[in-house]
């Protein structure tokens, strides 16, 4: 490593004195936008030593190079970890080629004194020649910046050769810049409102600050054929908003860097309390939590989306990859209220704005055209708002007003619009509180708006949805008699959570009851509505039951009611499940849903059985028969006495695979199959019913390093079990080598028929783990159930994930000398939701006996 110069020596000892000198000034002033400045001037004098030293030192004639700032740097935005972006513009070949090694000797520099810089060197014509693939790199000089050489080089390429190409190359120049704002949004599900949201790259974040920078720089130079001055970069309409948020977003980043020693802009929930108890950007806030700085978060990013999203609007070139709409019929509408150009609404009286009744026709044409408002539209709805909230009818006006909105296609858009612009909690004031309302749910990623809004879509998607397992949920949509209700109750359903985050319910149904009686719905309705927001979770919980088991679903049937009822809460259960996070509902999910939902729609009509006989007139049953014809009596014994839930959880090839399995136990006790699927591996053991079979399998996936995360055990009458595991594969052994499948599959018959010893397997694997950090130990919930099923004790457990859970949960159910008679385990994030029918001596748990197996699974979860 060569030896630094003492030039370097001496500016790194000074770098890191004055940084420790301006970290300590932000810990004090918080002042973002005052560090950002400082830094940026502390490393302008680092870069003119530099200069002076490798570059303009005697012999060198600087008059053909520029030494320039762009990105950061050229901004004076220069965060904690930010990289520092150079440039080196040489007027000739021979002049770039004469700099070479002063140039490399002066970035050198840079990085021996702790500046992570990255310098790009080339004559000026190579910087001004467009090239589609190197868009983002035109753009960034726009944030060009000059430092040392050749001052009138530098001038001529600012203030002439930019502008020219900026202009001349706009069209393809703001199509990518949309393309990648777009491509980038949709990493985030575009939406500002994540509970741990990205304050560089997010939706609403610093870099779409820098884009709308870029937007109204290029919109400048194409109306004054020239640079904007320094503060007219954006208009004086959207300019405040701007400012305030360059100023937060530079406290929140610059908190953020020091906070974790590096480039980091994720705002966890840790960051959040800590951001929020120093008050970062907003020294002067009344702020008494985490939820109340995230809500000034919020604002600046809504400010942010909303301006450059209106500035991408307004560039001509941006329309058609961005916002524009490219069906025909979305084109040339007109009346004496409305003109629309290409999906855009343009109000042809803006003065009747604050007439309640354009305002509410326009919302209705959204809904029912899916058009969109013209940033001017927005901009004269937002300065009508104040005469508009002055002039609203009463409640049932209102209700008419939504009665009509609601049911339409684009019923989500108009809500969403409404809400961006802040008039619906105009009509619907009990949304205020859960307006940017962060809610620390561990499986929940937006705020509670975006969850609801997002549940609205959801419901309204599933008509415009290319899913084939969207088409049956849709079916039952298009049936609904009242589908405004349902979207009602999905607007209010956690309004009860601005009170109370444990058990919101009630509180949401007393928000809800008052805002129900305001807008006069029938009293019919309003029992209705009320009705769905109390039960809204009853359908997902019943996801960890046996949906097949004749209980529950008479359960269901009866705290429901009606087949009408079950429909609008299938539909509920579904929107709101899949608001969650982008991954909660997961296919398997959707189908146990509807499975649920037919059983207990069946129920209405009598038509369910508890466990499958194999003389009986079934659909499933008969299809199986016609299939399997030679089978004969072989299949109705393999059949006999099987849970229901087995038939409507596999498919009938799969059975008639475990049928020839079964048939084939007796030249091998252990008959193993394990297949692929697109998320999971599936190994599926079939075999006759023995003590702790359940327990071996699962810990002998645990010693292979597998991860369970669903399984499913199903015994017949004649003691023939199916085995079902699903799980992932943590080092990648079989993803990584084929044949390693026969030899893991080897190991589980081997541990199964007793020839390998599973404790000393998984006495190697601690050992193997033992390296890993701990898992924090979590809270344990376990109930019992002995109504829920005819014939077993229901037990359920809710605990945090960790390898060999289930082996250790299954050993103490043999410990305690308890049966499974159905698992259905489940996996959501990192939280376990297993459930199990557990019979003792062929009948139920007693009460002791559940008080024994609750302390003996206490005890081992918990060490």
């Amino acid at each position: 490593m060569p030896t630094q110069s003492p030039l370097t020596s001496e500016l790194r000892e000074q770098y890191e004195a004055e940084s420790a000198r301006l970290q300590h000034d932000f810990s004090t002033t918080k002042d973002g936008l005052k560090y950002l400045r400082e830094r940026s001037a502390l490393v302008d004098s680092i870069a003119r030593r530099l200069w002076a030293q490798f570059v303009a030192s005697p012999g060198f004639e600087t008059s053909q190079i520029v030494f320039a700032a762009v990105g950061d740097f050229g901004r004076q935005t220069l965060f904690p970890y930010s990289d520092v972006d150079l440039i080196f513009l040489a007027a000739t070949g021979e002049a770039a080629e004469k700099f070479k090694d002063a140039i490399q000797r002066l970035s050198q520099g840079m990085n021996e004194i702790g500046l992570k810089c990255n310098a790009t060197a080339g004559i000026v014509s190579e910087f001004i020649e467009f090239n589609p693939d190197r868009a983002e790199a035109m753009l960034s000089l726009l944030d060009c910046r000059f430092l040392e050489g050749d001052r009138e080089l530098f001038s001529n390429f600012r203030n002439r050769m930019i502008p020219e190409i900026m202009v001349r190359e706009s069209q393809a120049l703001v199509e990518g810049l949309a393309e990648s704002t777009r491509n980038s949004h949709r990493k985030f599900a575009n939406t500002v409102f994540h509970l741990e949201p990205n304050v560089k790259d997010g939706p609403g974040g610093f870099q779409d600050y820098v884009t709308a920078r870029w937007l109204a720089a290029i919109s400048a130079m194409e109306n004054q054929d020239g640079w904007p001055g320094p503060e007219t970069f954006f208009s004086h309409a959207i300019k405040p908003a701007m400012d305030s948020a360059l100023a937060f977003f530079a406290s929140v980043r610059c908190f953020l860097h020091f906070r974790y020693k590096r480039d980091h802009n994720l705002l966890t929930w840790d960051a959040q309390d800590d951001a929020a108890a120093q008050k970062i950007g907003a020294q002067n806030a009344d702020i008494r939590n985490a939820t109340d700085w995230m809500r000034i978060y919020f604002g600046h990013a809504r400010a942010v989306d909303h301006i450059s999203g209106q500035l991408l609007e307004e560039m001509p070139a941006a329309q058609s990859l961005f916002y524009r709409q490219l069906e025909t019929w979305r084109t040339g509408f007109s009346d004496k209220d409305f003109s629309v150009v290409d999906g855009l609404i343009f109000f042809q009286k803006p003065e009747n704005l604050s007439d309640p009744d354009l305002f509410f026709r326009t919302f209705l044409l959204i809904a029912q055209r899916g058009f969109k408002l013209s940033p001017a539209a927005e901009h004269q709805m937002e300065q009508a708002r104040p005469q508009l909230a002055a002039g609203l009818p009463g409640g049932g006006d209102i209700w008419r007003f939504l009665e009509d909105i609601l049911p339409e296609l684009h019923a989500a858009d108009a809500l969403r619009a409404m809400h961006s612009l802040h008039l619906l909690t105009l009509i619907l004031p009990e949304l205020q509180g859960i307006d940017a309302l962060a809610v620390r749910e561990v499986s929940h990623r937006f705020t509670v708006d975006e969850h609801t809004l997002r549940a609205i879509e959801n419901l309204h998607g599933l008509r415009q949805s290319k899913f084939k397992w969207d088409e049956r949920y849709a079916g039952i949509l298009g049936e609904l008699d009242q589908p405004e209700l349902l979207n009602l109750a999905i607007l209010l359903h956690d309004t009860g959570k601005t009170v109370t985050l444990v058990e919101h319910i009630p509180a949401s149904l007393e928000i809800a009851g008052k805002c129900l009686e305001r807008l006069e719905l029938p009293a019919a309705d309003r029992e209705t509505t009320l009705f769905l927001i109390q039960h809204h979770q009853d359908l997902g919980a019943g996801l960890r039951r046996d949906i097949f088991d004749p209980q529950t679903v008479a359960q269901f049937a009866e705290s429901i009611g009606s087949p009408e009822l079950l429909k609008m809460l299938c539909l509920f259960t579904y929107a709101d499940l899949k608001a969650v996070n982008p991954e909660a509902l997961t296919p398997w999910k959707a189908e146990d849903l509807w499975q649920l939902y037919i059983g207990t729609a069946n129920y209405f009509n009598r038509s369910v059985d508890e466990r499958v006989h194999s003389d009986a007139n079934d659909e499933v049953l008969n299809h199986l028969r016609s299939l399997a014809a030679a089978a004969g009596k072989k299949l109705q014994t393999f059949l006999e006495g099987l849970p229901r839930r087995y038939l409507r959880t596999h498919p009938v090839d799969e059975i008639l695979r475990h049928f020839e399995m079964s048939g084939r136990l007796g030249q091998d006790p252990v008959q193993l199959a394990l297949k692929r699927t697109r998320h999971w591996y599936e190994l599926t053991v079939v075999t006759k019913d023995r003590p702790r079979l359940f327990s071996t399998v699962a810990g002998t996936l645990a010693a292979c390093g597998m991860n369970i995360g669903k399984a499913g055990a199903f015994s017949n009458a004649g003691g023939t079990v199916v085995d079902t595991f699903s799980f992932t594969d943590r080092y990648r052994t079989l993803e990584m080598n084929l044949p390693a499948w026969e030899r893991f599959k080897t190991t589980v018959h081997d541990v199964l028929s007793g020839k390998r010893d599973l404790k000393r397997m998984l006495r190697e694997r601690l050992e193997v783990e033992n390296d890993q950090p701990e898992k924090v130990a979590g809270t344990i919930q376990i109930q019992f159930d002995n109504e829920c099923s005819a014939h077993s004790t229901l037990m359920e457990i809710i605990t945090q994930d960790q390898p060999g859970l289930l082996y250790r949960i299954s050993s103490i159910f043999a410990q305690q000398e308890c049966n499974i008679d159905i698992a259905l385990i489940d996996t959501e994030g990192q939280t376990a939701i297993d459930v199990f029918y557990l019979t003792t001596a062929s009948g139920k748990l007693s009460p002791e006996h559940q008080e024994r197996l609750r302390q003996s699974l206490a005890k081992e979860l918990s060490s």
